[in-house]
């Protein structure tokens, strides 16, 4: 299997094959801002919002013999006081590809990635509980707090978020 990275300049002609493996995510369990898959439209409508906003964010696609199996982005902060700080979003891994180092992968080379680009701060959040958090943990990010009741599933339960963040090697 011929697999590599690529970093995204527009998503428009990935918006299908986004679509799917968002969609294919959330139908797994992970808990991605929505809150089903059966309307595929907000979850189109998401990604064409991101390609619009790509000059504040940095786009990794993951490939395994052509087809997206995998993607992740951060958004630099735009605040004159923290230009040093990105947030990472979506780090999605298709169910059929997990546990083969994929997500680690492209962790890496998103942080190798901000590195480059002067960002010393890495934060995000994630579901309180989520098998996402032990990935992350064993990635070496910190995990700084937690914010109850902050997602409510399809069922009107409510969830807690985990905020965590990881001090990337300073370039200066």
């Amino acid at each position: 299997m011929n697999s590599h990275i690529k970093r995204l300049t527009s998503l428009a002609q990935y918006n299908i094959a986004l679509t799917h493996l968002l969609a294919q995510c959330i139908k797994s369990g992970a808990s991605l801002g929505f809150n089903t898959c059966n309307n595929t439209q907000p979850l189109s409508a998401y990604w064409e919002a991101v390609d619009m906003q790509l000059t504040s964010r940095m786009f990794l696609g993951y490939f395994c013999d052509n087809t997206l199996v995998g993607c992740v982005h951060y958004t630099r902060c735009l605040k004159p006081n923290g230009v040093h700080r990105a947030e990472v979003e979506k780090l999605l891994v298709h169910p059929q590809y997990q546990r083969q180092g994929i997500a680690s992968a492209l962790m890496q080379s998103l942080e190798c990635e901000a590195t480059k680009q002067g960002i010393e701060l890495l934060i995000l959040d994630t579901q309180t509980g989520d098998n996402s958090e032990k990935f992350y943990q064993t990635s070496n990010y910190i995990k700084c707090g937690e914010i109850p009741h902050f997602v409510r599933d399809s069922n009107g339960l409510f969830f807690s978020t985990s905020y965590y963040f990881k001090k990337l090697l300073s370039t200066s």
